[in-house]
């Protein structure tokens, strides 16, 4: 089983650039923050999440901007393949939770779906080695509203049940990062349907 794991690990992340980021094998560290899930604001506690199965924690830089659009509807349309494989989503920024209370409940992204946690500080990004941006100049997102916090690398980590990264994903488009997070959660799950 060990040994199937590592192989299929090793297989996805031949596929992935080297980063700085946190890789496959490495304790991934514990968070707990402010998230959304539909418009409601939660407290998101990873190890909780983890009790259940894997957890694909994925970082991108802003709410209603247009890779991130795109990555969080790409996950609310493929939700129900991850929860066949057993795992949860849950996407980390550094927006207000304002802001993620709307980007959660909006049909055309997170569709009441995805769960989305409030990484004001960066400390959670930083956490998992992600280059962390500051602010710099304001501009408009994507509804016309201004966006002045800092930004996390977009970068993809699938968690074990173990507290370990199993792969970490990034350099790929936004839609690529999602397909790529949902072979591996049905590679796990097949691994552990064989055990």
């Amino acid at each position: 089983m060990k040994r199937t794991l590592c192989c299929l690990g090793l297989s996805l992340a031949a596929a992935m650039p080297v980063l700085a980021a946190l890789q496959a094998g490495e304790l991934a560290p514990e968070f707990s923050a402010l998230a959304s899930l539909d418009g409601k604001a939660f407290n998101y506690v990873l190890a909780d999440a983890l009790k259940k199965g894997p957890v694909v924690v994925y970082f991108y830089p802003s709410a209603f901007t247009s890779g991130c659009n795109v990555q969080a509807h790409t996950f609310s349309v493929h939700k129900a393949e991850f929860d066949a494989a057993g795992a949860s989503i849950i996407g980390v920024s550094l927006d207000g939770i304002d802001r993620l209370n709307a980007f959660s409940a909006d049909p055309k992204y997170c569709a009441g779906k995805i769960a989305v946690a409030s990484d004001a500080d960066g400390l959670i990004a930083r956490g998992y080695q992600l280059k962390v941006e500051s602010a710099g100049e304001p501009f408009k997102d994507t509804r016309g509203i201004v966006v002045n916090h800092g930004f996390a690398e977009r970068t993809t980590f699938i968690v074990t049940p173990d507290h370990r990264v199993y792969t970490t994903i990034g350099g790929v488009s936004p839609a690529d990062n999602v397909q790529i997070a949902l072979k591996a959660v049905q590679q796990l799950a097949k691994a552990r349907a064989g055990k």
